[in-house]
């Protein structure tokens, strides 16, 4: 099989790596603006089965012929890419998957199922964690039950030894994970989609130790149309970012002060972004390249079986790879996205057209994969 990886950022390195542990992956290509910016856990591998490439994806017809060739496409580019690299993969014959994050986006992939279907290819957005990961595992406790009532997903990429005043680093885009601040977050209340405010409906969230107490709250984007999917059929079902506990008593006045607006402002005769120089001033901070981080991930899905109340509970705790120097959530989004690439590509996903995660990922090949490199999912 020969691959190719969208970016390569931290998420797309770490796709790209888990590709080459796979013996029938025959070769993977790796696209970027900066294609030999590699971290030390790939570099050896380059001028092997690792080809780095320079991409750039505004060109379009270069994307579609990059496509050519490869029998999946991963992306690990920001999500305002995802639509063009999918219609870039259609028309270039390539399984597609990427990273996800904004529903409104993914809606609009789900418009060029027939495109794939006709193609004979599977597009599947929000393949990373949250969504993603979640996604999937949401779907089965809701299949183990006779009849759903509840689906509540809680996730959080944190660093192991937390510092004041944010106890907070950053373990993926901080532009992306602004924006899910910023974004109203889709629920289920009653059985009816409805928007609430993010940062919103602060609760507590107990793990074993050392992980301790966390805060829970909604953020955008975690479970993509999940509550559009299952409208009518379960009551309640939401999304919460987990972090340390006093993290929303200070982001929550940042966002309501306007320092993480997208709209610019006039400052001293220039039209500033409130949120690139947020990022641009905050970044440098909480960019820890020796920090250790953890994904604590807990799916929870309550209902009845065989007449009685049942619920289903997944759980996960990953930690920083210290030998490879792979982040938790490296491991649990890119390797995520690399195994979902990897089931189209032999056929395991046998659904051609543009599905979620839920819809098209099979639980246990997805669950005994992760487990293969350590990413072990508990059931409780």
């Amino acid at each position: 099989m020969k691959m190719l990886v969208l970016g390569a950022g931290l998420q797309g390195c770490a796709c790209a790596h888990n590709l080459l542990q796979h013996d029938d992956v025959e070769s993977v290509t790796i696209a970027d603006l900066n294609p030999h910016r590699l971290p030390k856990f790939l570099a050896p591998l380059v001028g092997k089965r690792l080809k780095p490439v320079p991409f750039d994806a505004g060109d379009y017809p270069s994307v579609v012929e990059l496509m050519r060739g490869h029998d999946s496409a991963m992306c690990a580019l920001p999500y305002y890419f995802n639509e063009a690299m999918t219609r870039a993969a259609i028309d270039g014959g390539a399984h597609f998957s990427d990273l996800g994050g904004n529903t409104e986006i993914v809606v609009r992939q789900k418009k060029l199922h027939e495109h794939a279907l006709v193609k004979g290819l599977s597009v599947v957005p929000d393949c990373g964690l949250a969504p993603g990961m979640v996604n999937i595992l949401a779907a089965e406790g809701i299949r183990r039950l006779d009849r759903a009532r509840s689906v509540k997903i809680y996730v959080g990429g944190l660093p192991q030894h937390p510092e004041p005043p944010l106890n907070y680093q950053i373990v993926y885009s901080l532009e992306g994970a602004l924006d899910y601040y910023t974004t109203p977050s889709w629920v289920l209340r009653a059985g009816q989609p409805i928007q609430v405010d993010a940062l919103s409906e602060l609760e507590s969230q107990q793990f074993p130790e050392p992980v301790g107490t966390l805060e829970a709250f909604h953020t955008g984007g975690g479970i993509s149309t999940m509550p559009f999917a299952y409208q009518g059929k379960i009551d309640t079902m939401e999304y919460k970012t987990l972090r340390y506990p006093g993290h929303v008593a200070i982001m929550r006045p940042i966002r309501d002060l306007g320092l993480i607006s997208n709209t610019p402002i006039p400052v001293k005769g220039a039209m500033v972004s409130p949120r690139d120089l947020f990022i641009a001033a905050v970044q440098p901070k909480l960019l820890k390249p020796e920090g250790r981080d953890l994904v604590a991930l807990r799916v929870i899905v309550t209902g009845a079986a065989a007449g009685r109340d049942r619920s289903v509970q997944f759980e996960l705790l990953a930690y920083y790879d210290t030998a490879l120097g792979i982040s938790a959530m490296m491991q649990t989004t890119g390797y995520s996205l690399s195994l979902t690439g990897l089931m189209q590509a032999r056929g395991t996903i046998t659904a051609h057209g543009v599905h979620t995660p839920d819809e098209a990922v099979p639980f246990q090949p997805y669950v005994d994969g992760l487990a293969r490199f350590g990413v072990r999912i508990q059931e409780q």
